[in-house]
C-alpha cells in the first residue's frame, strides 16, 4: 500500500451454495509457496522498479501461463513494463522559520522544490476545519493521524507540512530508511504540478517555534535524478462472450525493499495480496471458461505512487469501458482485532453498491472502520476509480503494527487465516464472472481527480 500511508487488503467472500465453494480446494501448501518466494531472503523486499521486483513479476508472469491464462489483447506475453523517474537529494536541507535556523530537522519527502510561504498552526482534532496555507503546522495524534493531516494539507493546496514528532512520524522515518522520500513519477506522464514537503521537527524544537504567521523557509540541495524500470504482471482468461465485459482482480508485487540497513520484505504487504490473485486466477482457469473475461494484474511500483497502476490505466490492454468492476486485494495475512471474526473491510464501501451486492452472495465484508486513514485513496483500485470503474479494495488488518516495518515477514503470517480467505473468494468470483450483474457507483460516491 502506498506510502505514507498505505495502506491495505483482503477479502473473506462466502458463496450462497456451498456445493459450488466446494468444487475447488485451495491448498496451503500453494499460499505458502508464493509467500515463501516473494518475501524470501533472495529478492530483498523487492523493491519497487528493481531488479527484484522484476524477478517478482516474472514469477507471476509463469505461474499464470503456468494455469493456462493467456497474455491479455495486444500484449505478446505477460508483461508490461514502463519507465520510471526517480529523484533523490545529494545533501542535506535547510529550514528557517521566522528567520531563525532550525536544527533538528527530518525531511521526510519533498516536492523537489525550494518552498517559502507564511505558517497556519493547525491544532484541531477535525481536519475539516484545517485553514488554508503554504505552510502547515499539526501535531499528529490518535485522531488525527499523520495520512490524515498530510492529505488534508494537500487538500488545502500547501507546499509543505511540518509535523511535530511522534511515534507516528518516527515510524514512517525509520521505515523510508531515515532519508527523504521524493515523488517518483512515470517518464512517459511526468506530474503537471510539484507535489508536497512533509517536515518532522523535535518535540522541543516545534512547541518553540510553532506560532501563526511566520516566515519559512527550506532550501533544498542538488536533486539527482535516475532512471529505472518496473513491471506490471498480467495475465487474461478469455470469457465466453467478449460483448459481456472483464472483471479484474489485482494487487501490487512490489514492496520497500532495502531502506538503509534493513529489508523490509512485505510479506503482508503485498505478497499476500498478490498470492490471492495468484490462487483466485488458478481456480478460475482450471474450471469451464467463464462468460465475463477475467484479468488477473499484478502491478509494480505501487509503494513509489501507485505508478504500475497508474501507467496500466493509461495503457490498457482492453478499454476501460469494457471494465465491469475491479477489486484490489492488500494485506491479507492476519484478520484485524476490531472486526469480527472472519469480517473484513472494503475501502469505500459506502461509495458504491458494490459490497452490498457481494455481501448479498454471502461475501462477509463490512465497511472500512478507518475512515480518517482514507485507504480508498491509497491503494492502486484508485487509479481505475478515477477512470470511472466501480474499483475497491479489500483489507483485513490495515493498521497492523508489521505495516511498512522489516517484521513484515512471512514468519508473522497467518497462512491458515490466508488460505481461508482465498478459498472464500473463489465462488464469489465464479459468481462476478458469470453473472449479468454490472456495480454502480452511488451519488457522490465516484472520484474526482484533484
Amino acid at each position: 500500500m502506498r506510502s505514507p500511508f498505505l495502506c491495505a487488503a483482503a477479502l473473506t467472500l462466502a458463496f450462497a451454495s456451498p456445493a459450488l465453494a466446494e468444487t475447488w480446494t485451495v491448498k496451503r501448501e500453494w499460499v505458502s509457496a508464493h509467500e515463501n518466494f516473494l518475501a524470501s531472503e533472495a529478492l530483498q523486499g523487492r523493491g519497487s522498479a528493481t531488479r527484484d521486483e522484476a524477478i517478482a513479476a516474472a514469477y507471476i508472469a509463469s505461474q499464470f501461463e503456468g494455469f493456462g491464462l493467456k497474455p491479455a489483447p495486444g500484449m505478446t506475453g505477460y508483461l508490461q513494463t514502463a519507465w520510471v523517474i526517480q529523484p533523490r537529494l545529494e545533501g542535506p536541507v535547510t529550514l528557517s522559520i521566522g528567520g531563525q535556523a532550525v536544527d533538528g530537522v527530518q525531511l521526510l519527502s519533498s516536492s523537489g522544490n525550494n518552498i517559502s510561504g507564511k505558517i497556519k498552526v493547525f491544532t484541531g482534532e477535525d481536519t475539516k476545519t484545517m485553514s488554508a496555507a503554504d505552510v502547515i503546522m499539526a501535531t499528529p495524534g490518535a485522531k488525527t493521524p499523520l495520512p490524515g493531516l498530510t492529505r488534508a494539507a494537500r487538500a488545502k493546496g500547501a507546499k509543505l507540512i511540518i509535523l511535530r514528532e511522534s511515534d507516528d512520524t518516527k515510524k514512517y522515518w525509520e521505515a523510508g530508511g531515515k532519508t527523504t522520500g521524493m515523488s517518483a513519477y512515470l517518464e512517459s506522464d511526468p506530474p503537471a504540478k510539484p507535489g508536497m514537503a512533509i517536515a518532522i521537527l523535535p518535540a522541543a524544537t516545534y512547541d518553540r517555534l510553532a506560532r501563526d504567521g511566520a516566515d519559512t523557509v527550506l532550501t533544498l540541495p542538488e536533486i539527482i535524478k535516475t532512471r529505472s524500470q518496473t513491471t506490471n504482471a498480467i495475465g487474461y482468461l478469455q470469457g465466453s462472450d467478449l460483448s459481456a465485459g472483464t472483471i479484474l482482480y489485482t494487487a501490487h508485487l512490489d514492496a520497500l525493499g532495502v531502506k538503509g540497513d534493513t529489508v523490509v520484505y512485505g510479506a503482508n504487504d503485498d505478497a499476500s495480496g498478490t498470492t490471492a490473485v495468484l490462487e483466485i486466477a488458478r481456480a478460475l482457469a482450471a474450471g469451464k471458461p467463464p462468460r465475463r473475461s477475467v484479468m488477473f494484474v499484478a502491478y509494480g511500483a505501487e509503494e513509489l505512487g501507485l505508478l504500475g497502476s497508474l501507467y496500466f490505466a493509461k495503457n490498457p490492454p482492453v478499454p476501460l469501458k469494457d471494465i465491469i468492476a475491479n477489486l484490489e486485494f492488500e494485506m491479507i495475512g492476519a484478520q484485524d482485532p476490531k472486526l469480527p471474526a472472519n469480517t473484513l473491510m472494503m475501502t469505500g464501501f459506502e461509495r458504491s453498491d458494490f459490497g452490498e451486492t457481494m455481501k448479498a452472495q454471502g461475501a462477509q465484508v463490512t465497511a472500512d472502520p478507518y475512515p480518517e486513514y482514507r485507504f480508498f485513496e491509497r491503494s492502486d483500485n484508485y487509479q481505475l476509480a478515477l477512470q470511472g470503474i466501480v474499483a475497491h479494495t479489500v483489507s483485513g488488518w490495515a493498521t497492523t503494527p508489521n505495516y511498512h516495518s522489516p517484521q513484515d515477514t512471512v514468519a508473522n503470517l497467518n497462512i491458515d487465516f490466508m488460505t481461508s480467505a482465498i478459498q472464500s473468494l473463489i465462488a464469489p468470483a465464479r459468481w462476478l464472472a458469470n453473472s449479468d450483474y454490472v456495480p454502480q457507483w452511488k451519488p457522490g460516491g465516484k472520484p474526482v481527480a484533484k
